[in-house]
């Protein structure tokens, strides 16, 4: 199956960017719930341990497998249901910075999802891990198996496209 990239490169105040939007036809809260709540969040990447109003937390991928280590969140900035900041990273390497912001209009919240061009992480390699993940998100809103997506369809003929967006 072929899909197509919808990432594209953006200025933000911490710096060049690799930026992602997906549409819900569903309330700003259920989505906001979708991002913050560790429940609801295992349904599509990861879970978070600890308390957020301490400023961080640690978060653990849970769609590779059981082998992914815990990676240290820093909430830079959150204001529900409508923006989220942190940078993931801790001692083992630095996953860059993050912003996630939520418009409703009309019934349809928009999720815009932007991961620093800034990382330890080449953006060719993990734009379409995020395209993978986001799409699982929107399964998960559409009440359908997000195991149905199959990380083969992003990974790796996305990669060119990112890596000659950021060359």
């Amino acid at each position: 199956m072929s899909i197509d990239p919808t990432g594209r490169r953006e200025s933000r105040d911490f710096g060049e960017a690799v930026v992602f939007d997906r549409r819900f036809p569903e309330p700003i809260e259920d989505v906001w719930a979708s991002i913050t709540d560790s429940d609801r969040l295992e349904r599509w990447v990861g879970v978070w341990e600890g308390d957020p109003a301490s400023g961080g937390v640690v978060f653990r991928m849970t769609a590779e497998g059981d082998d992914v280590a815990l990676e240290a969140v820093t909430i830079h900035e959150c204001v529900p249901p409508r923006l989220l900041r942190m940078r993931i990273g801790g001692n083992d390497g630095d996953s860059g910075q993050f912003e996630l912001t939520l418009v409703e209009s009309n019934g349809v919240t928009t999720l815009t999802f932007a991961q620093s061009a800034r990382s330890d992480h080449p953006i060719a390699d993990v734009a379409p891990g995020w395209e993978y993940y986001l799409d699982r998100l929107v399964a998960d809103h559409d009440g359908a198996d997000v195991a149905s997506v199959d990380f083969d369809d992003y990974y790796p003929s996305m990669c060119e496209h990112y890596r000659a967006m950021f060359a």
